[in-house]
């Protein structure tokens, strides 16, 4: 199982959210800072988020992500506000890997199917779960689409990767929603990334018994309650 370390980038700073709630927001320092330390303690791919571009619909970062993209020399990944062709060539264009298309796929299907049609598996969707409610806007609004139901969609037009962020476990340090995460593989084949709330070792584990294709870490390496290093050893089944 690969771990993906997250960086959620606000106002050119790396920062992390507690439940996705803007108002609650700390600062960690700059995105290129954080990604070659992930680098430097082996991480194989980035999660990069434009927190501010998911807000607003549009990038707002796209300098700074662009250029952690280009320069960190492994893989990443990129969401946030993308919801026009234009940014996803841009972004791709700058080296990036796969792009995460989260409200846009809600919202503009045209716009979706333009994407998987020319990007193919670089395109990705990523699932804000909010009480079994797919969440969009930096999720600020909820689509009234249940989770399992528009998964179900996305992968019948192609979409492989799924994204998955249980937002009431985002930022709160208290666990991942792996009985989520078995639903969805009962009932799906599919790369399944987990996201939000993944806090300790156990939960590693856990998520990679259940199938899952890849975690994504963000407050818990931040805050020192899971090493990076250990973290890639349990996606790895290593420990």
């Amino acid at each position: 199982m690969q771990i993906l370390p997250a960086i959620d980038v606000f106002d050119k700073k790396a920062v992390r959210l507690f439940k996705g709630d803007y108002a609650q927001m700390t600062v960690y320092g700059t995105p290129m800072e954080i990604a070659k330390g992930f680098k430097e303690k082996g991480a194989s791919y980035i999660h990069l988020v434009d927190l501010e571009g998911a807000r607003a619909g549009e990038p707002t970062n796209f300098e700074t992500i662009s250029e952690v993209i280009s320069t960190i020399g492994i893989p990443c990944e990129i969401g946030g506000g993308i919801r026009n062709i234009k940014t996803v060539e841009k972004y791709v264009n700058s080296g990036a890997d796969r792009i995460i298309l989260g409200t846009s796929a809600v919202s503009d299907k045209a716009f979706l199917k333009q994407s998987i049609a020319e990007f193919g598996k670089k395109i990705a969707v990523g699932v804000d779960a909010r009480d079994g409610i797919v969440a969009i806007s930096g999720w600020l609004e909820q689509s009234g689409i249940p989770t399992l139901d528009f998964i179900g969609e996305m992968l019948s037009l192609g979409i492989d990767t799924i994204i998955c962020t249980d937002i009431s476990k985002d930022g709160a340090l208290s666990g991942t929603n792996t009985e989520l995460y078995r639903e969805i593989l009962s009932k799906y084949e599919l790369k399944l990334i987990a996201s939000g709330g993944v806090t300790s070792i156990d939960d590693i584990r856990e998520l990679r018994k259940c199938g899952t294709y890849g975690a994504i870490l963000g407050k818990a390496i931040y805050n020192g309650n899971i090493d990076l290093v250990s973290a890639i050893a349990a996606g790895e089944g290593n420990i």
